[in-house]
Parts: C-alpha cells; structure tokens; sequence
C-alpha cells in the first residue's frame, strides 16, 4: 500500500506539470507568430517645425453659398467652402446629360454624325423662361449640334432629346444619371431631369460638380464645345441656321462684360431663383489646369447690365488665387536617407540594412506652407529575415500636414544582404521544436517515459525472483536416499 502511494503521487507530480506548462508553451508560442505574422510596429517619425494654417488659405473667402477650387491635374482640393453642402444645380446638370451622351458615342453606340428626331417628349419637365435653342418637335439634327446647343446657349429641350437617343426615354436617362453619378462617388447628388429646371428632388454639391466636370472634361469634343464662345447650327428640315452663343462670362463677352478671362476653358453656368447663380469653371495656365465651382451666388443689389454677377466675379477671382498662390513641390524623394535601419537576422553578412522612398512626392501646397513642417509616419517592422534583395519593399512612409494625407511612398532595401544557410536551418529547427504541439507531444511522451522508468523500479523484481538465492520455501518433503 505504501508503495501505491508512493506511485500516485509521483504520477500527479509529473501529470500536473505538464498542464501547467501548457498555457505557458501558448503564450510563448503566440508571441513567436505575433513576432513572425505580417503585422509590424508602425514606427511614427515626426519631424514638424510648424504645424499651422496656410495664412493664403485662412485669409481666402469666396462670396458663395458653396466654393470648391481644384486641382484637376491632381485631384488635390485647393480651398473648400461647404462644398459638400446640397444645393440646386440648376443648368449644370447638362454637364452630366453631356458626358452620358459622349460616353454612348465612345462605346460606338451613337455618332457625332447621327441624325435623330425630337420627339413630342422635348419639353419635359421644362417650366416656364427655360433657356432654349429653338428645336421643334419633329426637327431632325445632328448629335454634335445637340451637344452645342445645350451647352453653350443652355437649351433644356436639347437634353431631353439627348436623353432620348441614348436611353429610349427620359426616364431610363435620369436613372441613368443618377447610376453614374453614384459611380463617379457623387454621393452628394440626386437627378430628376436631363436640364436642371428647378425641382426639390435635384441637387447635388459643388464638390459633386467638380467631379463630373473633371470628368467629362477628359473628352476632346466636350472640352471643345465648352470652351467655345459661339456656334453655328447648320439648318435643318424645320428651322434654317442659327447661331448660339455661350452663357459663360469667362468664355464670351456676348451676353455680359467686364469678366472675360484670358484663361478659362470653360465649363457650364446655371440660375434658376431657388439655385441662385452657379457656375464650373475651368482654366489653364503654364501647363496647370484648375477646376473652380461656386453655388447659390447673388447679383449684387441695384447694379444693372452687366455689373454685379457674382458667380464670374468671384469664379475667376478664386481661380487668380489659386495659379498665384499654390505651385508644385517635392514634399520627398528617394535622395531621402534619414530613416530607421531596419534589422536582419538568419544572415552572417550584416545585422541591418538601410532604406529609402522609392519614387517622389510632389503636391501643390500655398507657398507660404514650409516643406520642412510636413510629418513623416513610417510603417516599417524592425526587423526583417535574410536573404533581402536591394529595391525589395521593406515598408512605406507617408507625408501627412495638419492631419491630412498628402500621399504615401514605398520604402526600400539600399542593399542586399544573403541568407546564411546554417542559420537559417538552426532557425528551422528551432521554430518546429517552438510549435505548441510539438512541445505538448514531448511532455507527453516524457511523462511516459518517467512512468516506465518508476513502474520498472518498483516493480521489476517481483515476477523473477532470485533463482539461488531466493526466499521462496520449498515443498519437497521427501526423504533422502541412501
């Protein structure tokens, strides 16, 4: 019985620390996968001499309900003022209407060229004072004359006629609209006609304005027509030919004075009472293009003629400021060397290697802004296993101005650093006898052992007996011979 005990007691030592060690093999285990998984440190360098607002943008306000200023070359947002705000577009909405239509002509399922007839639909949705060219129900033009005629007088019967031609009908065309608008991420924006004649269920942004702007802006014919002061329609089988003329005072001193601007390419003006005046605006100077949007502008009160429209007052006045106040800068290169090295291990070469970005950065900023206070934040792990090849993407870093992004580099091996095979095999090893379940077998298994050893000391010497020398009695109870 004692011996029984004995026994128990060194089973339960041995089975208790084994579980015991479980947990602790756990937490080993999963530091060593959190150390080898691709999640690393972010190593946050920053570097700021001065961290305030541009004075040129503080200073800056426009005379709008909404203002947006833009980049187009870019996409990188200059100056904003309620530009996510809704608001009624009025006749900008032909710009949409415009681009569904030129996007058809890409896809070859309409031509410049074709001819199609407006249809007694022309005047949906059109009130009372629309702007218009004239086109009759029957009359038969040419897709390209539509395209001019609503945009550049603002005839709202030309879109209907548009909308007809690409989708089949009105309706099909403002869902078409507002499907685009969503892909273009005009999250802002709802259509409910082809024209912008004022309806409580049509508004969108002055940033969603910009993004459909710079968008049908990439097609040749609509940058042309947008930048023209006049066109000539040629006659057709109800109306003889005519000559339509732009509603835009940065384009045309036709219809207005005083606003011309050497310039402007562009885009599309819009007023209804309840939208106030609006305009998209475009302009090109040494080789940079901007893209200007104000909405719910005001005429100034008691000015007559062509005095007091705000809209191209203040249209080409944001656009002065940004090609004078804004230019391109490296904000970082890959002539850049002050980064954190970044160790290696499994190689008898080199214990680090250094990095740098790969390619440039380069944003438009105010000219007041110092480069110098722009932050680094760097997303490199700190050490890397051999072999690393030079170029081989370590990392990234990124530019970041009063909490804005301005863009992100990948940063790079400068050198490249081989794999000590020994290491790397010793490294192999190590990670299989690291694995809990190879840990867990072993314990196992040497509890087994230890049992075995203790059963066989225990209990060895009893099955045999000592052959010679043994206690166990005899039971012959013969006698002798003689």
């Amino acid at each position: 019985m004692k011996k029984n005990r004995i026994l128990s007691f060194l089973l339960s030592l041995a089975l208790g620390a084994s579980l015991l060690s479980v947990p602790a093999l756990a937490a080993e285990i999963d530091t060593h996968a959190a150390a080898e998984g691709e999640v690393v440190e972010e190593v946050d360098i920053r570097q700021t001499a001065d961290s305030s607002q541009s004075q040129i943008i503080a200073d800056m306000h426009v005379e709008a309900g909404s203002a947006i200023l833009v980049d187009a070359d870019t996409g990188e947002i200059l100056y904003e003022q309620d530009a996510h705000v809704k608001r009624y577009p009025a006749s900008i909405t032909k710009v949409m209407t415009c681009l569904l239509t030129l996007e058809a002509v890409d896809r070859g399922e309409l031509g410049l060229e074709d001819v199609v007839t407006a249809s007694s639909n022309l005047h949906t949705g059109i009130g009372e004072n629309a702007s218009t060219a004239d086109i009759k129900e029957g009359e038969q033009l040419r897709i390209i004359d539509l395209l001019y005629a609503a945009l550049i007088p603002s005839a709202n019967e030309a879109c209907n006629v548009l909308a007809e031609a690409v989708s089949g009908s009105v309706d099909a065309f403002v869902d078409l609209m507002n499907q685009r608008a969503q892909e273009l991420g005009m999250a802002g924006t709802h259509f409910a006609n082809t024209h912008g004649y004022h309806d409580d269920d049509h508004y969108t942004t002055a940033y969603d304005i910009y993004l459909m702007s710079r968008e049908a802006m990439k097609y040749e014919t609509f940058r042309t027509i947008v930048s023209s002061k006049n066109y000539t329609m040629p006659a057709t089988n109800m109306n003889p030919e005519r000559i339509v003329r732009s509603t835009n005072g940065l384009i045309s001193t036709y219809n207005v004075t005083g606003y011309w601007y050497e310039y402007a390419i562009g885009v599309k003006t819009g007023h209804t009472p309840e939208a106030g005046y609006c305009l998209s605006a475009a302009a090109e100077k040494n080789g940079k293009t901007l893209i200007s949007v104000v909405m719910d502008c005001t005429r100034v009160e008691g000015t007559t003629g062509s005095e007091g429209f705000t809209y191209f007052s203040e249209s080409k006045r944001l656009l002065d400021w940004g090609f004078s106040n804004f230019s391109q800068q490296v904000i970082l290169d890959d002539s850049a060397m002050d980064f954190p090295e970044v160790g290696v291990t499994l190689s008898k070469e080199a214990d680090y290697v250094t990095v740098r970005p790969s390619g440039s950065l380069s944003v438009t900023l105010p000219d007041d802004i110092d480069i110098s206070s722009f932050e680094r934040v760097v997303d490199c792990p700190e050490t890397v296993e051999a072999p690393v090849e030079a170029g081989q993407k370590l990392g990234t870093v990124t530019m970041t101005y009063n909490g804005q992004e301005y863009g992100t580099l990948d940063l790079v091996a400068n050198s490249t650093v081989a794999r000590s095979e020994l290491l790397y095999r010793l490294d192999q090893i190590q990670r299989f006898f690291s694995q809990l379940w190879v840990r867990v077998v072993l314990i196992v298994l040497a509890v087994v052992l230890v049992v075995l050893v203790i059963r066989g000391l225990l209990f060895g010497g009893r099955r045999g007996g000592n052959r010679y020398g043994g206690t166990s009695r005899s039971r012959y109870s013969g006698r002798r011979r003689r």
